[in-house]
C-alpha cells in the first residue's frame, strides 16, 4: 500500500516561523555578509571615510518577516549613509552592486 501524506497548512506555517528556519536564514545572511565585506570597496588614501562602508554591514533576523509577516527572514544591510550610492552609483560614480553580487555568490 502506498504511503499517504496530508499537508497541514497550519503545520507548514509553523515550520516557516520555526527556529530551525530562522537559524538557516541567519546562516545564509551571514554568508552573504561575509562575501559583501570581502568585495566591498574601501576608497583611496585621500578618502575621509576609508573602510567605513566595508565595516558597516549588518545582519538582522526575525520570525515575523515576509509580506504577510508569516515566515522567518534574515536581512543583510549597510548602515553607511552613502551605501545606496555605492550599490547603485551616481552620475559620477559607477555602481558597485556589492550586495547584489554577494547575494548571487553566497547564501547557498
Amino acid at each position: 500500500m502506498p504511503a499517504r501524506f496530508k499537508m497541514s497548512k497550519k503545520g507548514v506555517g509553523e515550520l516557516l516561523k520555526s527556529r530551525m528556519i530562522q537559524a538557516d536564514m541567519l546562516h545564509r545572511a551571514e554568508q552573504i555578509e561575509a562575501v559583501a565585506q570581502a568585495i566591498a570597496p574601501v576608497g583611496g588614501p585621500g578618502d575621509p571615510h576609508r573602510g567605513r562602508y566595508k565595516a558597516s554591514f549588518y545582519v538582522t533576523t526575525t520570525a515575523r518577516g515576509g509580506r504577510r509577516r508569516d515566515r522567518a527572514t534574515a536581512t543583510v544591510g549597510n548602515s553607511a549613509y552613502y551605501a545606496r550610492w555605492v550599490e547603485y552609483g551616481t552620475e559620477r560614480v559607477p555602481a558597485h552592486h556589492v550586495l547584489l553580487r554577494a547575494a548571487r555568490a553566497g547564501g547557498n
